[in-house]
C-alpha cells in the first residue's frame, strides 16, 4: 500500500501561513517531518479553488522536493500551476483530480500524457453520487477519456469520493466506496490503482474520535483491495494499521517491536 501524506494542505494554519510568507524554512521542516513520518509521496495544496496556484504550488513543490526527494501529489486543477509544476518534478507527479467536472479536462489530460504523469479520476459530478452504479459510470467514462488521450490504466487512480460519516447519508456512502473499489480491482481491466483520501470519513468528529474512526476505516477499504491511502501520516495508529496491512500483504517484514 502506497501512503500519501495529506498534512500540507489549506486546513493547515501553520503550513498556510509559510505559503503566505514564502516561509522556505518551516515548509522544509514540515515537509522532512513527513518524510520520517513514513510518507511514500506527499500531497501539495495551497488553495481550495485553484486561484494562485500558479505562483504558490512551483514555490511549495521545490521546497519539499528538496527537502525529502519524495515524489509529489499536485492537488490543483488549475492548468497553467499545472505546466509550471510537471516541468520542475524530478519523477512523473501524480495529479490530484479530474472528475467529470472539469470544463478545461482535455487541456489537464493533454498535461499528464505529455509529462508522462499519473492521475487520480474522481467519482464527483456536482456532488458526490449516492449509489455504487452512479460512481463507477463517472469513473468509466473519466477512464475512457484518460485512454483517448493515451493515458493507459496503470497510471490511473480511481478515488470512489469519501464523504463526512456522521452527516447525511454518510454511512451509504461508506458502503458504496468499499463496494466500489471492490468491483474497480475486480472488474477494470488492464487494472486500475484505486484510491481514497481517507480523513474526510471523520470530518467534524472529536479528535479523540477521529483517529479510531480513520483507523478502522482504512482497514474496510484494504479489505476490499484499496491501493493507495491518503492520510495523515502523523497519526500513528493511521501508521501502524498500514505497517501491519503492508505486513498481511506481505509487502514487508512484520516486528512486534516495529509496533509496540
Amino acid at each position: 500500500m502506497l501512503v500519501i501524506a495529506e498534512n500540507l494542505n489549506t486546513r493547515n494554519k501553520t503550513y498556510m501561513d509559510a505559503v503566505k510568507n514564502h516561509d522556505k524554512k518551516t515548509i522544509e521542516a514540515l515537509a522532512k517531518t513527513l518524510a520520517e513520518k513514513g510518507a511514500d509521496m506527499i500531497n501539495i495544496q495551497c488553495s481550495s479553488d485553484g486561484v494562485g496556484d500558479e505562483e504558490t504550488l512551483p514555490l511549495v513543490a521545490e521546497i519539499v522536493q528538496e527537502a525529502t526527494n519524495l515524489p509529489l501529489c499536485l492537488d490543483s486543477r488549475n492548468a497553467e500551476a499545472l505546466k509550471k509544476l510537471l516541468t520542475l518534478c524530478k519523477e512523473p507527479p501524480l495529479i490530484n483530480y479530474l472528475s467529470a467536472d472539469e470544463k478545461n479536462s482535455e487541456e489537464i489530460l493533454s498535461l499528464v500524457n505529455r509529462f508522462k504523469a499519473n492521475l487520480i479520476i474522481r467519482a464527483l459530478k456536482g456532488t458526490v453520487p449516492t449509489t455504487i452504479e452512479a460512481k463507477l459510470m463517472i469513473l468509466e467514462d473519466l477512464i475512457e477519456k484518460s485512454n483517448a488521450a493515451d493515458i493507459p490504466n496503470e497510471r490511473l487512480f480511481a478515488d470512489p469520493s469519501v464523504v463526512h460519516m456522521g452527516r447525511g447519508m454518510g454511512q451509504e456512502h461508506l458502503v458504496n466506496t468499499h463496494e466500489c473499489i471492490r468491483a474497480l480491482v475486480e472488474m477494470v481491466d488492464p487494472p486500475i490503482n484505486t484510491i481514497a483520501w481517507l480523513s474526510n470519513i471523520s470530518t467534524g468528529m472529536p479528535q479523540k474520535v477521529k483517529f479510531r474512526v480513520n483507523s478502522i476505516f482504512l482497514s474496510y477499504l484494504a479489505g476490499a483491495g484499496l491501493d493507495v491511502a491518503i492520510v495523515d501520516v502523523t497519526d500513528m495508529e493511521i501508521m501502524k494499521t498500514i505497517y501491519l496491512i503492508r505486513s498481511f500483504r506481505d509487502e514487508m517484514i512484520f516486528t512486534p517491536a516495529d509496533i509496540s
